[in-house]
Parts: structure tokens; C-alpha cells; sequence
């Protein structure tokens, strides 16, 4: 490494910052309530996995403004290197939670295993390999920690971005686009939604979602395609979180959902990229952006345990709100120390090694 400025960090888009952390929120929200409410419907926050959509989306834009005009000088071994100091030690984080986690409750419904087999789901989910072995949790491709789905396709994303996309144009670009969509559609007329990717059975679904959104969000770089507006932090949270609490309908999601990824997103992504945040909110931004991935990666190891507090106790009403809203308090604050005393330091100390 001879060239410092290959390892600068650009400047960040602070409302999309903002809006990481609100979809990270509803994400945790959702969790709680699909546990709470099996039946979809009946869940406030029912479209809010399709934060991960928005997530891939911005990745895309972020990206290609971050890397499209350097990797060719910077080279893809220390791209990588940029993504994994970014990425990694949060999935290790996750998945060491996941495991206390799983500790914490032998008997709430998780079954008997081997210590080998508990051993080899934990450095699965540490190297980010899939394995949907935990019949009891549903087949999750990462039983300990099941969020870690979209981090894997995001880093087969960022390897097929420094391998290929980087270097292909606009035109070829927009084609690729366009047959992702077509993909996706199609998995979403097949399942009847695009809720899938998480698990062994839908495994690919997750490569469909990804392959759309995160090219989109290369797109809307590329084409400049940012909106200026005075929106603001608030005028665009208030844009989105709808995306997240549109009703749950089995017989339209397959039509409403890809409409929100393929147009809607996009699109606000463009807005936000063009909306400047005031002095106030900024700081908000900054903050909830910074905070969004550790709680995103650190949330899930209490949702399980939830589930089996729930299966006993069948919390409804006050009760259930108060429950999930001091847990969310919670893990917010887990997910803040965790940023600060291990994220950062961690991502700090790695990237000065390189240095």
C-alpha cells in the first residue's frame, strides 16, 4: 500500500445515512412482531423486510460513488481488504451473540446438538457460509444469526462489482438491469412475494434481490439521477417508512412489492442523494447511519429468545408494546456499544495495519 489517498473514505450522502438507520429500525421492529403475529397480516410494520431491498440499493449507489473511479488503481485485493474492515468484524460480533444467545435458552424449544454440529454452525456463520441445517429456526441459511442472509449476498455482490461491473458501461449496465427485474418479477409471481432468500428454500431468491437493487443503485450513480430537493431528513423518512407499513395481501404483494424495489427505492435513493440535511439533522444522520449496520447484525440473538418468552407468556396489547419497545431500546444500546468499543476500534486499528 504506497498511495494513502486509495484508502481515503469519500464523504458520505448524511440523509441517506439518516434513512439506513430508519430502515434498520423497522427491520428490528418487524422482527419482534412477526414473532408476535404469525399471521402477516396483522403485523403493523408487515413490509419492513423490505428494508433489505433499500439496503442493497444503496449499497449499489454507495458503491460505485465510493470505488468507480479508483479500484482500477486500487485493485481488487485491496478493495477487498476495504470491504471486509467494513463488513466482517459486525458478521464475527453477530454471530458470537448468536451463540450466547442460543446458550441462553437450551431448552426454549431449540432441541439437543453435538457440540461438533453446534461448533460447525458457529464457524459457518463466522466465514459467512450458508447452512441451513436448524430445522427448529425455520431453516435460516444462519441460524445464529439469521440477518447474516443479506450480508452474504451483499459480499457476492461487491465480488461481482470488482470483478466485472466496474467495468462495464452505462448501456450493458441498464440491460443487465432490466433482465434482473425481469427476474425478480418472476420470483415474485412464483412465491407470491419477495419475502424470500433468508432460508434454505429460497435461497436464490436472495441472489434475485440482490442482483436487482444493488445494480439499480449503480445506475442511479452512473446516469447522475439525483433529485435535488428541500425535502430534508424528515420529508424523506416520512417517504419511506410507508414502504414498511402498507398492509400485508396475499393476493397483491407479488405486484405491490416489486413495484416498491424496482420504482419506488430507486427512486428515493435519488432523492436522497440530492436532499441536503440541515445542521440539526444532520448530526441525527450521521448518527443513525453509524449505528444502523451494528444493530442490524447484533439484533437477532434477542428475537429468539423472545420467541420462546412469547410462546409461554403470549404477550398482546400495552404489554407487548412496552416489551418491544424497551427490547428495541435495548438492543440499541447494545448496538451502540458495540459500535464504539469494538466496531470502530477494530475497523480503525485494521485500517491504520494497512497503512
Amino acid at each position: 500500500m504506497n498511495d494513502p489517498n486509495l484508502t481515503k473514505t469519500k464523504q458520505h450522502f448524511e440523509i441517506l445515512d439518516g434513512l439506513r438507520g430508519v430502515a434498520a429500525l423497522a427491520v428490528v421492529i418487524f422482527h419482534f412482531l412477526e414473532v408476535a403475529f404469525p399471521d402477516p397480516s396483522q403485523n403493523l410494520f408487515a413490509h419492513s423486510f423490505l428494508a433489505v431491498d433499500f439496503f442493497f440499493c444503496l449499497s449499489g449507489f454507495v458503491i460505485a460513488y465510493a470505488y468507480d473511479d479508483r479500484i482500477e488503481k486500487m485493485g481488487i485485493t485491496e478493495f477487498f481488504k476495504s470491504r471486509l474492515i467494513r463488513l466482517h468484524p459486525l458478521v464475527i460480533v453477530g454471530s458470537i451473540l448468536g451463540l450466547a444467545g442460543y446458550f441462553l435458552m437450551p431448552n426454549g424449544g431449540i432441541g439437543e446438538r453435538s457440540i461438533f454440529e453446534i461448533l460447525l454452525i458457529f464457524i459457518c456463520s463466522l466465514l459467512l457460509i450458508p447452512l441451513p441445517i436448524m430445522k427448529e429456526r425455520y431453516n435460516n441459511n444462519f441460524g445464529l444469526n439469521a440477518p447474516a442472509w443479506s450480508l452474504f449476498w451483499e459480499y457476492i455482490a461487491n465480488i461481482v462489482y470488482s470483478l466485472i461491473l466496474w467495468r462495464v458501461s452505462r448501456k450493458t449496465m441498464v440491460s443487465l438491469n432490466v433482465v434482473a427485474a425481469i427476474i425478480l418479477i418472476y420470483v415474485a409471481y412464483q412465491a407470491k412475494n419477495i419475502l424470500g432468500g433468508w432460508d434454505g428454500l429460497t435461497f436464490w431468491h436472495g441472489g434475485a434481490r440482490v442482483f436487482y437493487s444493488f445494480s439499480a443503485g449503480i445506475l442511479v450513480y452512473r446516469y447522475k439521477l439525483i433529485i435535488p430537493s428541500k425535502l430534508g431528513f424528515i420529508g424523506l423518512a416520512l417517504l419511506l417508512v410507508p414502504a414498511f407499513l402498507y398492509p400485508f395481501n396475499p393476493e397483491t404483494n407479488y405486484i405491490t412489492e416489486p413495484l416498491i424495489v424496482i420504482l419506488y427505492f430507486p427512486f428515493l435513493v435519488a432523492l436522497g442523494a440530492g436532499t441536503i440535511a440541515s445542521s440539526v439533522t444532520k448530526k441525527i444522520c450521521n448518527f443513525s447511519g453509524n449505528l444502523s449496520y451494528p444493530l442490524y447484525m447484533t439484533h437477532y440473538f434477542a428475537i429468539w429468545i423472545f420467541a420462546v418468552y412469547q410462546a409461554n407468556y403470549k404477550c398482546s396489547g400495552f404489554e407487548l408494546f412496552a416489551v418491544v419497545s424497551l427490547s428495541t431500546a435495548v438492543l440499541i444500546g447494545i448496538a451502540y456499544l458495540t459500535m464504539r468499543y469494538i466496531d470502530i476500534p477494530i475497523r480503525h486499528y485494521l485500517t491504520q495495519k494497512r497503512k
